[in-house]
């Protein structure tokens, strides 16, 4: 068992209920093989972190930035709680030395755990919210402080562009064709599934993207066919 007393120091954290922070961790594969864990897996918990998380993302941005309209705000949010950026943070925090997961799952390539340390980390933004009897506040300044600095690399980069438009107007420019997306892999359960989709020109492939709803994979497809054709 993972000494998750090591990571509450880290993280200048004391969760009341230890319980809750093992759950955050636990993959359903662990569960698999150790029928008589007391734990859930982590994805209840990941739902309610995800909606917590894009609360509180959402507040500070529509207090940093009172003239931007809405359709600004949602693409920078969008890019600060992708599955890429919250991995990116799990990783940092070395959330994957404490994940609890079956044998055959720690063989996993590192994109396949790249889904899991980002549904890690949700749960336990969603552990963390439940433990501090309902902790927005709580919430709120572990985001502030390991999330939130990332915003600026985001402006840098133009991450919080929309890439499918920006393919579009390309495509239709240089190529005279219209591009379009499919779902070329899926998997997990209903609240949890993670997707591949595939933006095409024509009936050529030209990037994929991964992520974990339609329109996140296409955005991801599409930032990624703007760098494999060359499109600043």
């Amino acid at each position: 068992m993972p000494d998750f007393l090591k990571l509450e120091k880290e993280l200048n954290i004391n969760f009341q209920n230890k319980d809750l922070l093992t759950q955050a961790f636990c993959h359903r594969s662990y569960l698999n093989e150790r029928q008589g864990f007391s734990q859930c897996d982590n994805e209840r918990l990941a739902f309610l972190g995800d909606a917590v998380l894009e609360l509180v993302i959402s507040q500070y941005l529509f207090d940093v930035y009172p003239e931007e309209d809405k359709g600004l705000l949602t693409r920078k949010r969008a890019a600060l709680v992708d599955n890429k950026m919250l991995f990116s943070i799990a990783r940092e925090l070395d959330f994957g030395s404490f994940l609890l997961l079956s044998q055959g799952m720690q063989k996993e390539t590192e994109k396949a755990r790249q889904g899991i340390l980002a549904t890690t980390f949700e749960a336990f933004i969603g552990a963390l919210y439940l433990d501090q009897g309902q902790g927005y506040k709580v919430c709120q300044d572990f985001l502030k402080k390991y999330l939130v600095p990332k915003l600026p690399d985001i402006l840098d980069n133009h991450d919080f562009i929309d890439a499918k438009s920006r393919f579009q107007e390309f495509a239709l420019k240089k190529e005279k064709s219209t591009p379009h997306y499919k779902v070329l892999k899926h998997w997990g359960p209903d609240h949890a599934k993670q997707f591949i989709s595939g933006v095409f020109l024509g009936d050529k492939l030209i990037a994929e993207g991964e992520g974990r709803s339609k329109q996140e994979v296409e955005r991801a497809a599409a930032k990624n066919g703007l760098k494999a054709m060359g499109w600043k």
